[in-house]
């Protein structure tokens, strides 16, 4: 089986797109749609509607309202209940949406285990690190989480759609320190 560059570079950037995605579930799309719109980067035939003006408007303001709601108190932890299986959704659709050059089975493959599983890891880190926030401050640290996860998301998302092997290697870090950070905190068996 010969792999073409292309191919690689899409995987990077669907599986980079899909980590982000586990940060905020719109964002991510929003970049993708904002850099097939400018013809930064094609998409495959049947997700090119992610790449119309009015996917971009509306991607656009779904990013601004959740980034915005993520600041409120409790609401935050109200849109972490549903946003985990919206995040492996967004994950997956990213993956699919950009993979270039692959069977249509390894593509949805690769989009539900790399693109799902790693948005739903992420997003399940970060929830489970709000609620920590909102018991140990009563919700007054959130907005500085908020901060911190929208932050990472941004970051994420355009190293994923200018440098696609930098978000590769910004995916592996993400997920090493959420895999070190549960290893300290998962009960000790006996």
């Amino acid at each position: 089986m010969n792999i073409e560059p292309d191919t690689i570079l899409s995987l990077f950037l669907g599986i980079g797109l899909a980590a982000s995605a586990g940060f905020r579930v719109f964002l991510p799309l929003f970049a993708l749609s904002f850099a097939a719109y400018m013809g930064v980067w094609e998409l495959n035939e049947s997700w090119q509607w992610i790449g119309s003006l009015t996917a971009l408007i509306t991607l656009g303001i779904a990013t601004i309202v959740e980034i915005f709601a993520y600041f409120i108190p409790w609401v935050d932890n109200a849109l972490d209940s549903i946003a985990i299986p919206l995040a492996g959704i967004a994950g997956t659709a990213a993956v699919v949406s950009t993979a270039a050059n692959m069977d249509p089975v390894v593509t949805w493959s690769l989009a539900i285990i790399a693109g799902g599983g790693t948005a739903t890891a992420i997003k399940g880190a970060n929830a489970t690190g709000r609620l920590a926030s909102t018991g140990a401050t009563g919700g007054l640290a959130n907005p500085l989480v908020s901060t911190v996860e929208t932050g990472a998301a941004v970051a994420v998302s355009t190293a994923s759609i200018l440098v696609p092997p930098i978000a590769a290697i910004l995916v592996i870090i993400i997920l090493l320190i959420i895999f070190r950070i549960y290893r300290k905190i998962r009960p000790k068996s006996k």
